[in-house]
């Protein structure tokens, strides 16, 4: 039996499903009850003319974030749609607002002045002319026209601040993955000039009356505890094209378990952008790396007393070692992205003391 067309275009937009899916159909939910209200208050007739082009506006506006999420724009940023459509959805909101009478936007004002504070800094001028309509109001004050303005604005300001938030997110999150790719692309060069030409930079030691001892190689005889030549010569010898890809490889593993243990650090997150799975990937490439340095810099001698390392089981050993080591350096990306993470809800979003009305003089 063929495909219903609406099947069909259905699998068409899950095929280029950017985003969060559980975020979309929730937008699109309060989209629809948005769109239900509004033709609620139009169908009544009592609007005025100027109202009526409000209401007209916050329709275009919600067709325009509905036509957004339908997912068939390949060469869009994953999750862009999710932020074009909620713009379009708060512009909708507010002029609702606006229309709205000023009862109904009394029976708001809780909610409203919950999210003002949400996004808005304590010191903001907007959040606390609100806070102080709202005290008015709890005090028995009836909200005026012009304090409507200043609340429907302050809530403007509010989504603003929350969609630079998310973008926030977003942007971190690409530079995480940008320096993983950055990275990953470093590992692999070095990879394979060290298998092309392991005798450049060896990563081999030489313990007195041993031999030399390579990551997957070791000579162990006489001429080798002793050798007449040049040292350098000798390593080039016993270097093997699998010594750099064996300790990456390593340095990788112990990575990916550090990237495991670190995570629990890490809080989920509402946002389109899974942070935590860029941190991890970021780690990868960076216990690579840390490995293979972290032996050069023993084999020059910079570490006293570890320079000369008698057996390949330890030159392992300490690949592992420097491969989880890593997390000493990205423990500075964690950071940040936890901060980043925490200003998703405003940098100021822990709730104010709150406001007493005006107490009755005592009798």
């Amino acid at each position: 039996m063929a495909d219903r067309p609406g099947l069909r275009d259905r699998r068409r937009r899950s095929a280029h499903e950017k985003g969060l899916w559980e975020l979309r159909e929730s937008l699109t939910s309060r989209i629809s009850e948005l769109e239900a209200l509004l033709r609620a208050r139009t169908g009544r007739g009592e609007l005025p003319v100027e109202a009526q082009a409000l209401a007209a506006q916050a329709f275009k506006e919600l067709e325009e974030a509905r036509s957004t999420l339908r997912h068939d724009h390949r060469r869009r940023l994953p999750a862009a749609h999710l932020a074009v459509a909620q713009t379009r959805f708060d512009v909708a909101h507010n002029l609702m607002l606006r229309i709205a009478s000023l009862d109904e936007v009394t029976a708001m004002m809780s909610g409203l002045v919950a999210y003002i504070r949400e996004h808005l800094p304590v010191s903001d001028e907007r959040r606390v002319q609100v806070e102080e309509i709202a005290l008015a109001i709890r005090s028995g004050s009836a909200l005026q026209e012009v304090q409507r303005e200043v609340v429907v604005d302050a809530v403007a300001v509010a989504r603003h601040s929350h969609l630079r938030e998310n973008l926030r997110v977003r942007s971190f999150t690409y530079v995480v993955y940008g320096m993983s790719v950055a990275l990953s692309v470093i590992v692999v060069v070095l990879g394979v000039l060290g298998a092309m030409a392991p005798e450049t930079v060896p990563l081999c030691f030489h313990p007195e009356k041993i031999g030399v001892v390579c990551p997957t190689e070791s000579d162990m005889s006489e001429g080798s505890r002793d050798p007449d030549g040049d040292i350098d010569d000798l390593y080039a010898t016993v270097a093997s094209s699998w010594d750099y890809p064996v300790v990456l490889f390593i340095g990788i593993v112990a990575a990916a378990v550090a990237a495991a243990t670190s995570l629990r650090r890490i809080k989920g997150t509402s946002t389109p952008y899974n942070v935590p799975v860029a941190l991890a990937l970021l780690k990868l490439p960076t216990g690579a790396l840390t490995a293979v340095l972290g032996l050069l810099l023993m084999r020059g001698e910079f570490v006293p007393g570890l320079q000369a390392l008698d057996s390949s089981a330890q030159i392992v050993a300490w690949a592992v070692i420097f491969g989880y080591a890593q997390q000493l350096f990205t423990k500075l990306v964690d950071n940040q992205a936890q901060s980043v993470l925490n200003s998703v809800g405003g940098p100021h979003s822990t709730p104010g003391k709150p406001t007493r009305g005006p107490q009755a003089p005592a009798a």
